[in-house]
């Protein structure tokens, strides 16, 4: 690459570390409680709270055409409401397959959609039990506001949720930089078992924090994509004269001390030519050409080494850290490998190195069309790194056959089952690890489930999770023709097993009135006791009393 474009060189001289002062973001539910208090509700729309300042992400980037994204649907059989929660609406999932043998562990989704379309239910950071009922979310106040790759993580020894937040470029209301691109203002989250925000992560040198990635590793440091457009004259590739390359850099950092420790600019190590991606198309995005698209990193077996995948050069490649050097390319224009039958990949997302040479990916084997095509599967690679090939391992399709036109993963779970998001297709999937043929798609499913359309997550993943909410169950009442019913919830508790309703005629002279095995996300009890002082409390497999709601009145009894 000519030393012109040498982007590491310039970016050194702009490293700097911004810490921006936040505060919470409560539900009107649970505004008065905690009002300004150094921890995140993030239960619901909020955003009430007058408190001036806001975290990062939380705010939607103005739209460059002037286009208003239709608002998201919750009144809809699509979307869940709720008594005691009435502030939340996430999207209903549709179950269609649960065989033994499936994973233990709960589902993490990211819901939101495109502008051009109403998204059903709000988008955010959503948990699912295998029957599609919600356990924990944590929505987002506008349609202009996404979560992506949001999962369970390890960080000093515990287990955390992560997450990206911002606005994604998204045409009709975004043409400003390539449709998938992050937005200015965007940054990664960190959130503890009892989803208090710890840590929030942003790209270095005022450049971009990306969706597509954020990995903690096991020394406690975080790897992510940054963008930026850089300037330059397209004419030589097919596009426009005063164009832009769409730039990404990885990043790491210290989560400890924020130091940043590896840069790594792919202007630098992967040449123009080696995109798919036509130049021409960079009109439809303000002249900024999407010629690398990286979309994950993944460590490797060695320390010093990662992996990177390149959707729009169609190829994985392995780079040394020390060096910067590329080790070796998997597909592509400049494939080190040979590619067997069966072994084929285009416009991949979410490759990882697995042991024994192993290379697990999605294969959306589509340059971002929707119409029916090539199938998008799921496909493991064996690598032989003495003749340098590539041959299926394992694939995994999905019953019916889809192309899928974005995003995707695939996550190999501990007892060997894969877990598949089928990206912008709706889908999520888990299969033994035998896999399936193209021919064969439902041999070996354990489970599958659909998202409403035009919904869908970026990734979807499969883990085990704890959640101990700090803050405590909510509750609603109703009284219909003299039955009084009490609902009681509690957002992200996965501990709950029962619920007791206490009632009384005074708020001090409350006693037990009822109580009911915990059902779904928000259990409905009748109770024979016209109160009007209610409260609900929360129960574990123990019998033990782990949290209390407020007590509230029910009126015009």
């Amino acid at each position: 690459m000519n030393s012109k474009h040498s982007f590491t060189k310039v970016l050194n001289s702009l490293f700097f570390i911004a810490f921006v002062y936040t505060c919470p973001i409560f539900s009107e539910q649970l505004y008065d409680d905690f009002l300004c208090e150094e921890k995140d509700i993030l239960t619901s729309v909020g955003l009430s709270s007058p408190c001036v300042c806001t975290r990062c992400g939380s705010v939607p980037y103005p739209s460059n055409t002037g286009y208003t994204t239709p608002d998201f649907i919750t009144d809809s059989p699509e979307v869940w409401s709720f008594v005691s929660e009435p502030n939340i609406h996430p999207i209903k999932i549709n179950v269609t397959t649960n065989n033994p043998g499936v994973s233990s562990g709960l589902v993490f989704l990211a819901p939101y959609g495109f502008s051009a379309e109403a998204m059903y239910g709000q988008p955010g950071a959503l948990i699912v039990n295998n029957d599609g009922d919600p356990i924990w979310f944590r929505p987002l106040n506008s349609p202009n506001l996404m979560n992506t790759d949001f999962r369970v993580q390890t960080l000093n020894g515990k287990r955390v949720l992560t997450f990206w937040q911002g606005t994604l470029a998204t045409p009709p209301a975004y043409t400003n930089t390539p449709a998938g691109s992050s937005e200015p203002g965007s940054c990664y989250y960190i959130l503890d078992e009892t989803y208090s925000v710890i840590q929030t992560v942003s790209a270095r040198g005022n450049l971009t924090s990306d969706i597509h990635e954020f990995l903690i590793t096991p020394n406690n440091t975080a790897f992510f994509f940054s963008t930026t457009a850089v300037p330059m004259d397209l004419t030589p590739y097919g596009g426009p004269e005063n164009g832009y390359v769409q730039n990404f850099i990885i990043q790491e950092v210290n989560l400890h001390t924020n130091k940043l420790l590896f840069l790594w600019s792919a202007l630098d190590h992967i040449p123009l030519e080696d995109s798919y991606e036509p130049a021409s198309d960079a009109t439809l995005s303000s002249n900024v050409w999407d010629a690398y698209h990286l979309n994950s990193i993944s460590l490797t077996d060695n320390i010093d080494d990662i992996l990177v995948s390149g959707r729009n050069t169609s190829t994985i490649y392995k780079i040394n850290k020390p060096t910067g050097n590329i080790i070796w390319r998997l597909n592509g224009k400049q494939s080190d490998f040979t590619i067997e039958e069966g072994a084929e990949f285009s416009w991949q997302h979410d490759a990882r190195f697995l042991p024994n040479n192993l290379i697990s990916l999605f294969d959306d084997n589509s340059d971002g069309s929707s119409d029916y095509g090539p199938s998008s599967h799921g496909l493991i690679l064996q690598l032989d790194l003495v003749n340098m090939t590539a041959s299926e391992y394992r694939s995994y399709y999905h019953d019916p056959d889809v192309t899928v036109a974005s995003q995707g993963n695939l996550q190999s779970l501990p007892n060997g089952n894969k877990f598949v998001g089928w990206g912008q297709s709706q889908y999520y999937s888990e299969y033994s690890q035998e896999g399936n043929t193209e021919e064969y798609p439902a041999t070996n499913l354990l489970y599958a489930a659909e998202i409403p359309s035009p919904d869908y997550t970026y990734r979807a993943y499969r883990h085990d999770w704890i959640g101990k909410p700090f803050y405590p169950p909510s509750i609603g009442i109703t009284s219909i023709a003299g039955q009084i019913t009490v609902y009681a919830s509690w957002n992200g508790s996965t501990e709950t097993t029962q619920w007791q309703v206490l009632a009384g005629p005074k708020p001090k002279k409350l006693s037990l009135v009822a109580s009911a095995a915990k059902s779904g996300f928000e259990t409905a009890i009748p109770v024979n006791n016209t109160g009007p002082y209610f409260q609900v409390r929360a129960l574990n497999a123990n019998g033990h009393v782990i949290g209390k709601s407020k007590i509230v009145k029910l009126k015009n009894l």
